[in-house]
């Protein structure tokens, strides 16, 4: 009863964050939080009142893989959690002029410029301050990533993903749904020109594909995590049968309505994509099918790359062309002007970082730093710098991004490892394989792109992550049900072709 709780949430949560503007309203996020928070709490009283086994009579692991990679990652992410502590905390000042003197300077400048009696009520004492401009700001982003943590160290541990691949397969079903459904309602809004965002009129902003989400970017970024795993979940249904027909006639010919479907709903997610005219999104989603491409061939029968994937890409381009990519590939021309732009917000979230070296200027808070620091004129607010990794160097200093560099590489050759170690023919590993696709998609996208940011995308990488390392380093006991059923597969097989075999002969004798 508590496992099917815990996955009627989880898809409640795949599918609320995106469609709820990619959960980027107060309320929004404070809904996902309270969600993760049910399911950890859930888990916790799973765990301690119905004394449930951890691996459900499988045997244990006797290396402890699991035990010490997760070790590691909860170490590094709660000195990162009490980093972020160490930002809100009220520090004496002549501490803070030690470990940050441009936030000592400015805090004193803030005290001498209100030193009045008309002074506001919340401006800090010269005695004692935070190293955050804007705790509160740096609180709602600190829950944000403890409940991320949380629900990210708690699928490495639930019971339902070790015991087989039913659960991993239903959640990765409702991911693409969500992901075919966002592409759909986009290009309806789009093309029909009701340039609505659900209940709201939204013009300027329904300039191209956005799905429900309130920038195209944003949408970009989900489906670049949404097609690898898609992809991974259609070769794993067609891993087991690559050796068994010969020609691509008798595999087209073996495929059953799921595959096509899924084939299709892959196609309709880079239309999505494509139209959603987001140029960084276009070429992450390239360099993601280079790799699919290259990572899903067969090199025993000395293939160069995997046919299948360069088929469903060039199909989807060429529906989009037959469409019209008029206004996709004009984009492509601003892309100086843009970058122009781009340049000079970098600039100036780099001097951010050399201020404050060290701890940053507290998490979250850039939307107030950055006007001290802005050289150049906009209409507007700049709410972020347009870099997922250079605003975070400026919230958090050398210390929190290096902290999370660290936690990152480490999961990341941890993933790439263990998938690599996996056979070719178990369909678990082109999951793994479209997953970490995704991850490194996502990142490459924020590099100019604000990603990570947006709840939605936030849980769909935690999500994905956390499965990618399940299938990557499983346990003992899950091993060995793989063997079993990949033996009893093989006897299964080799009995057909025996009785086929057998057939031949007899037919033959009969004809003679």
């Amino acid at each position: 009863m508590y496992d099917k709780i815990i996955k009627l949430l989880l898809i409640f949560l795949i599918v609320f964050t995106p469609i709820a503007f990619g959960s980027m309203e107060l309320w929004a996020f404070s809904v996902m939080e309270l969600s993760i928070l049910l399911i950890i709490i859930l888990a916790a009283v799973q765990t301690f009142t119905l004394n449930v086994p951890k691996r459900s009579n499988l045997p244990d692991n006797p290396n402890g893989h699991t035990h010490l990679r997760i070790h590691a990652l909860t170490v590094l992410l709660c000195l990162f959690l009490l980093l972020i502590l160490f930002q809100i905390i009220s520090l004496p000042s002549g501490l803070i002029k030690i470990i940050s003197p441009k936030t000592y300077a400015l805090r004193q400048s803030l005290s001498i410029s209100n030193f009045e009696p008309s002074a506001l009520s919340f401006e800090p004492s010269t005695s004692t301050f935070p190293l955050s401009f804007f705790p509160f700001l740096t609180q709602i982003e600190f829950f944000k990533w403890l409940t991320l943590s949380g629900l990210f160290i708690f699928l490495l541990r639930w019971k339902s993903l070790e015991q087989g691949d039913r659960t991993k397969r239903q959640l990765i079903l409702v991911v693409m749904a969500v992901g075919v459904l966002e592409s759909l309602y986009g290009i309806f809004e789009f093309f029909s020109g009701h340039h609505h965002i659900l209940h709201l009129e939204a013009e300027s902003l329904v300039s191209a594909v956005t799905g429900t989400f309130i920038n195209r970017n944003y949408l970009a970024g989900y489906l670049l995590m949404v097609i690898p795993v898609s992809i991974g979940f259609l070769f794993s249904r067609e891993g087991i049968q690559d050796n068994r027909y010969g020609s691509w006639r008798d595999r087209l010919s073996s495929l059953d309505g799921k595959t096509l479907l899924i084939g299709f709903s892959i196609i309709v997610m880079i239309l999505g994509l494509l139209f959603s005219a987001s140029r960084m999104g276009i070429v992450s989603l390239l360099l993601s099918f280079s790799l699919i491409s290259f990572l899903f061939r067969n090199p025993e029968k000395g293939k160069r790359f995997s046919k299948t994937a360069v088929l469903i890409f060039g199909l989807a381009l060429l529906w989009a062309a037959w469409i019209g990519l008029d206004a996709v590939i004009s984009r492509f021309f601003s892309v100086a002007e843009s970058f122009e732009g781009r340049w000079e917000i970098w600039v100036n979230t780099f001097q951010i970082f050399k201020d404050f070296p060290l701890f940053g200027s507290g998490l979250g808070t850039f939307i107030q730093v950055f006007p001290m620091y802005r050289s150049f004129h906009i209409l507007g607010l700049v709410t972020h710098s347009e870099n997922d990794f250079l605003q975070l160097l400026s919230d958090t200093g050398i210390l929190g991004a290096g902290l999370l560099a660290a936690l990152f590489f480490y999961l990341l050759f941890k993933a790439f490892s263990g998938i690599r170690a996996l056979s070719r023919r178990e369909p678990a590993r082109y999951i793994g394989l479209g997953g970490l696709v995704g991850i490194l998609a996502l990142m490459f996208h924020s590099l100019v792109e604000r990603n990570i940011q947006v709840p939605a995308n936030a849980l769909l990488y935690t999500f994905i992550f956390a499965l990618v390392l399940r299938i990557s380093l499983p346990e003992k006991g899950e091993i060995s049900a793989y063997k079993i059923n990949q033996r009893n597969l093989r006897n299964e097989r080799d009995q057909k072709e025996k009785i086929n075999q057998i057939n031949d002969v007899d037919q033959r004798n009969w004809i003679n």
